[in-house]
């Protein structure tokens, strides 16, 4: 696998994720993951983190969503990086394609999410049931039936952002699993279009630092077809 490398020190190692590649290893799949790639090329991160199947992994990305993701080389990483997070001090923004035009040009979604097992996904959940997720957006780009969002999640819900936006009446294009029925396809669009492009935490050492990373060539590609 050819994973690219954003930034790495003795603590931690911030990686490209490209999309088609899961982070760790799912019931009922043999599957390459990231997971894999890292204990080749650092064995020792076996020891790291509270599951062994999730060695060094502080959060994660869907297999089909590409871009920036923190992974930790020590113990001592781990527990301060999953303290920001619980703390929500990891500042996260996404590049998301929507179907439609949201009718606000920025906005705050707060909505509980919890598993739908009847349809084996997530879904919104009306009040403070559940635990509340929060998604702020702002529309960067508008096209004639879509428009292009810059998506900042505050809170680290399973499928959040996807789930949020679907909930508002617009789904991420190329999204299989929240679309609606009899929505416009996007012809060469082979996955969800959400890409994780910037992060902004606090290192180990104590210097706060931020990262970026550029959207893919094949979902750049799609913007160009429909400008």
């Amino acid at each position: 696998m050819e994973i690219k490398i954003i930034y790495e020190d003795r603590d931690i190692l911030i990686v490209d994720k490209p999309a088609g590649l899961l982070v760790h290893p799912v019931k009922d799949s043999n599957e390459p993951t990231l997971v894999d790639w890292l204990i080749k090329k650092h064995p020792d991160i076996k020891k790291v983190g509270e599951s062994p199947e999730r060695p060094g992994i502080v959060h994660r990305l869907d297999k089909n969503t590409s871009g920036l993701l923190i992974v930790a080389k020590n113990n001592k990483a781990y527990i301060y990086l999953k303290e920001q997070f619980k703390k929500r001090l990891v500042k996260k923004k996404y590049l998301a394609l929507v179907i439609g035009k949201p009718k606000d040009k920025s906005g705050i979604i707060v909505k509980s999410i919890s598993k739908s097992w009847k349809k084996k996904k997530q879904t919104v959940i009306p009040g403070k049931t559940f635990k509340e997720a929060i998604t702020r957006y702002k529309v960067l780009k508008e096209f004639e039936n879509y428009s292009l969002l810059e998506v900042v999640p505050e809170t680290g819900r399973t499928h959040q952002i996807r789930v949020h936006l679907a909930s508002i009446g617009h789904p991420v294009a190329g999204d299989e699993k929240y679309k609606f029925k009899r929505q416009p396809q996007i012809k060469d669009l082979k996955r969800h279009f959400l890409h994780a492009n910037y992060l902004r935490f606090s290192l180990p050492s104590g210097k706060i630092k931020e990262f970026n990373s550029k959207l893919p060539e094949e979902l750049n590609n799609i913007l160009k077809k429909l400008t």
